[in-house]
């Protein structure tokens, strides 16, 4: 945007322990950014985004973000974090957070992260009152500090892994899509990733089964068929052997904090489909 009244005005809360935000706001240098305390945000009136700043989030910070979106519905919420699970990203993805970030950004993020907001902030300038949908990207569990020539050969296979996790994946099917052989594709997935693709596959099930375990009331065996486990015996096994307890227990243990940030969750959503928007005439209620 050539013109500097046109970008995006930034409003940052800082939640890390070490006070290290102002370092990241530097890479935002070129937009109007503020660091404020979190009691003054007020409606959000001319703020184009609120940004969160995470190290290790808890409950009180959690539910902070739901408290500031009740304040300031119209204005859409960037979570940035270091400390990354998919808990937490589902988490964010439910309360509606406009974009979930994990910390230390890539140039390639970060470059789609602006596009996206400064488009979001033209629509805005040109006074659009459409409701606007944005689902923040789910990082991967694993994630690379580098990519690495290796890492982007298995891209193909990652990906289709990824969509398939649930269903039956074959070696030989993964090996085709990176144009290897199978023998090839197996050595080269162990050294690119640290384990084999079936126990990569084990992964993705089992951080779904968690997933659901922690933020759903599914029974436990219709979870384990979700999740790409045909025998409900089997899928007990092998929750216990990659967690250290059985499905019933995880669900019983789940930390407090998790279980009341939720729990605020929830009730924020039911209060704010029970109720009208306090600024129906602000644009991009989220």
């Amino acid at each position: 945007m050539s013109d500097t009244a046109m970008y995006p005005v930034l409003r940052w809360v800082d939640l890390t322990h070490d006070h290290s935000t102002p370092e990241l706001m530097r890479r935002f240098s070129d937009y109007h950014c503020r660091l404020v305390p979190a009691e003054s945000i007020g409606d959000g009136c001319g703020v184009d985004m609120l940004c969160l700043h995470y190290d290790q989030p808890d409950s009180r910070s959690l539910n902070l973000a739901l408290e500031l979106k009740r304040l300031a519905p119209s204005v859409p919420i960037t979570m940035f974090t270091v400390q990354h699970s998919e808990e937490l990203a589902v988490w964010a993805m439910r309360a509606r957070i406009w974009e979930y970030l994990v910390l230390p950004l890539e140039p390639a993020e970060l470059a789609r992260y602006r596009t996206c907001l400064e488009q979001l902030c033209q629509l805005r300038r040109q006074g659009c009152h459409q409701r606007v949908d944005h689902r923040p990207t789910l990082p991967d569990s694993i994630r690379l500090a580098a990519p690495s020539l290796k890492y982007q050969r298995l891209a193909p296979a990652l990906r289709h892994i990824e969509a398939h996790y649930r269903d039956n994946i074959e070696q030989k099917e993964l090996a085709e899509l990176c144009e290897m052989t199978p023998s090839r594709f197996s050595r080269l997935f162990k050294e690119s990733l640290g384990l084999g693709y079936v126990d990569y596959i084990q992964h993705k099930r089992m951080e779904f089964a968690k997933q659901r375990l922690l933020n759903s009331q599914m029974p436990i065996t219709s979870i384990g068929y979700a999740a790409g486990f045909r025998d409900p015996s089997y899928f007990a096994r092998a929750f216990k052997q990659f967690t250290g307890c059985t499905p019933s227990e995880y669900r019983d243990s789940c930390q407090p904090a998790t279980r009341r940030a939720i729990g605020e969750l929830d009730h924020a959503t039911r209060r704010d489909d029970e109720q009208p928007s306090a600024n129906p005439g602000l644009p991009f209620a989220v």
